[in-house]
């Protein structure tokens, strides 16, 4: 009866590793102002297959995912974010998409150029 016990327990906490060895949680900047921007932000990230969490402070600007890593990247999340008219760290979106976006969701898109000077170089 011990020996049963003992190998239940040993199957469950290695169900558990199981489970959590494939959640991985990021923490990276995205473009917004508004609850209405929390909204949009959040959902498209949850829409990603495998994210099991999203939460995008509207005051720091900063989004939270947890996802498993099995099923998808922090790049895919990026992805998402941007094709609904938010800027990552990672992706812009499109102009035609940030055109889009209610007058208060349309957060400053100037200061990405801000202090960067493209003299020196060609394109």
């Amino acid at each position: 009866m011990k020996t049963k016990v003992l190998g239940l327990i040993a199957l469950f906490f290695m169900g558990t590793v199981t489970v959590f060895a494939g959640n991985k949680t990021e923490k990276f900047k995205v473009k917004g102002n508004c609850g209405m921007c929390e909204k949009r932000i959040e959902k498209a990230a949850m829409s990603v297959d495998g994210v099991s969490k999203a939460d995008w402070d509207k005051k720091t600007k900063v989004m939270e995912v947890s996802f498993d890593d099995s099923k998808t990247d922090v790049h895919k999340v990026h992805m998402a974010i941007a094709k609904v008219g938010h800027d990552t760290d990672m992706h812009k979106a499109e102009n035609e998409v940030y055109n889009k976006l209610p007058g208060c969701c349309k957060y400053d898109r100037s200061a990405e150029n801000a202090g960067h000077s493209h003299e020196g170089h060609q394109h």
